[in-house]
Parts: structure tokens; C-alpha cells; sequence
């Protein structure tokens, strides 16, 4: 029988920072912590979706071989991919893999330097290798972009480096690719979800509805949905907690129309709560500043 402590489900995302339906899944993940709360644990286990884009090849989108051609149709399918997940994206000036950089390992290793010094800040900084790869077209297997985006989410840039360039992360992604290889997880996202003894994988994007079924089963309707409220304050607090949010994560957690979400989104504006930042074919959200504001995270003050 399990006492309340152990009424978790925990989803492991089998991911790539650079993979576009991981991107897409952002929404619906973020709609589960809000939704669920405590009840849910989101975790992820580091893929490795392309070792080398000279010797990669995805028939379906005619991605591989050559990195300038590749990156021309990526740009494309992400762009396609955003009008269907509603994510933002930028196909312009995209160049994601070059004969220098070819692949995505670099930011799988990242994102286990970062979890090798803190959990927190790490899954920050994975959202951010995201947002700067999907919307702001950033070549993010370079080390000094990757260096840039680890110190804006906090990391400590010393340990983190030494870290990334001395083996301890490629270690610790190489037990997250035999993670990975023992799940057969061989597309991303795979999600696999554990209720005590209980776990089941499931492949590819999957809406809301279907994560919150899928809990239901496992949990044996012991884990719930909880409502909210879609006020101003409830909103604000969600957009502060996670410092930046695209509009369709707002709007899927909320349950909001398009009017409704305009009207809030504008009054949030108006009373300058908040402020807009272009990325792409879209534009993130975030708290306003307030004069001279400082984050304690970063050491970074502004005006």
C-alpha cells in the first residue's frame, strides 16, 4: 500500500536539448508541474539524438550528410513542426551544424555538467540550450555559446568547464545513452513513466490528455489533476516561475482561448507586470524588471 509520501509519478524524458518535438513537448510538460504539482516528478535521461551529421540520415526529412543542406531542411521541418506544437522558432541565419560542429553530443554533455553541480540551475539550462537553439537560431554546440548560456542561468563557469572538457559529464552521458539503449528509447522525446513498481514507455509527442490518462491508469486514480484558477495573480506567478514562457504555455496550462488570452496578456502588459522578447517566429514572456533588480542566481543587476 503506498503512503502519500510515495504518490509520485515520476516522467523520465529521454531527450536532445536541439530535438524539435522535445521543444514542442515544453507546453504539456509544464502544464503537468502545474496541474499536478508535488504529485509529479519530471526528470531526463540525455539521448544523444546526432553523434555526427556527415554520417546521420533521417529519411523522412532528408536531414544528414552534408551539415549546410541539412541545416537548411531542418530549419524548415522545425518550422513546420512549430506551426503544429506551438512552439516559436528561427529559420533565419539558422546553422546548426557545421564540419567543425557536426553534432549534438556537445549539448547532451552539457546538460550533464550542469547536472554533475546543481539539479536545478541544470534544468534550467536546458531550457535555455533549447530557446537559444530552436528560437534564436544559436549554434549551441559551440563551447563558448554553451559557456554564455551556462552563465546566464547561474552555473559556477569554472567547475562547470572543467567538468565538460575533463570527463566526468562524458561520463556520466554515457550511462544516460545505456540508459537509453536498455529502454530502447531509440526516438525523442520517449517519456517513461514509474508509479512505484509500475513504469510504462510511450514514444513521441503526447498531449496533455494523454499524460493525464496515463497517470490515472498507473496511479489507480490516486493521483489527480487539481484545478486553477486562470486570474491574473495565477498567471503571474506561473510566468515568474519560470522566468520565461512562450505563449502556447501559457494558454495550454490556462485553458485559454484566443481572445482570453490576448485580453490577459495585454492587461499584464499594460500594467507593465511583464514584457515581450521577439524570438523567431514568435516571442517569449517574462517578468518585468523592476528598476535596479538583481538576481541573486547570477549576480546580474539591471535598470
Amino acid at each position: 500500500m503506498n503512503t502519500s509520501i510515495d504518490k509520485v509519478i515520476e516522467i523520465i524524458e529521454f531527450t536532445d536539448p536541439v530535438c524539435t518535438w522535445c521543444w514542442g513537448s515544453e507546453p504539456v510538460l509544464r502544464k503537468l508541474e502545474t496541474r499536478f504539482g508535488e504529485q509529479v516528478k519530471i526528470s531526463y535521461i540525455m539521448g544523444g539524438l546526432v553523434q555526427d551529421i556527415t554520417s546521420f540520415y533521417d529519411s523522412y526529412n532528408d536531414i544528414g550528410g552534408d551539415p549546410d543542406r541539412s541545416n537548411r531542411n531542418i530549419a524548415k521541418h522545425w518550422v513546420d513542426a512549430s506551426a503544429r506544437h506551438g512552439m516559436p522558432v528561427r529559420s533565419e541565419g539558422f546553422k546548426l551544424f557545421s564540419k567543425e560542429h557536426p553534432s549534438t553530443y556537445p549539448q547532451n554533455i552539457a546538460y550533464k555538467a550542469a547536472q554533475l553541480q546543481d539539479q536545478a540551475l541544470a534544468n534550467k539550462f536546458l531550457r535555455r540550450i533549447r530557446e537559444a537553439s530552436a528560437a534564436e537560431a544559436r549554434q549551441t554546440n559551440r563551447t563558448e555559446i554553451l559557456l554564455e548560456l551556462a552563465s546566464e542561468v547561474g552555473l559556477d563557469i569554472a567547475r562547470f568547464l572543467d567538468d565538460f572538457t575533463h570527463g566526468p559529464a562524458q561520463k556520466a552521458f554515457e550511462q544516460d545513452l545505456a540508459i537509453t539503449a536498455k529502454y530502447g528509447a531509440r526516438g525523442f522525446p520517449s517519456f517513461l513513466l514509474k508509479y512505484g513498481e509500475k513504469e510504462m514507455l510511450i514514444r513521441g509527442y503526447k498531449r496533455y490528455e494523454e499524460f493525464k490518462a496515463l497517470i490515472g491508469h498507473l496511479s489507480g486514480g490516486e493521483i489527480q489533476e487539481r484545478p486553477v484558477s486562470a486570474d491574473e495573480g495565477s498567471l503571474m506567478a506561473f510566468i515568474t516561475r519560470y522566468g520565461s514562457v512562450a505563449l502556447i504555455e501559457i494558454q495550454m496550462t490556462f485553458d485559454l482561448g484566443d481572445d482570453e488570452l490576448k485580453t490577459v496578456i495585454d492587461s499584464l502588459l499594460n500594467k507593465q507586470l511583464i514584457q515581450k522578447r521577439e524570438a523567431g517566429n514568435g516571442y517569449f514572456i517574462s517578468p518585468k524588471a523592476s528598476a535596479a533588480s538583481c538576481d541573486p542566481a547570477t549576480g546580474v543587476c539591471s535598470l
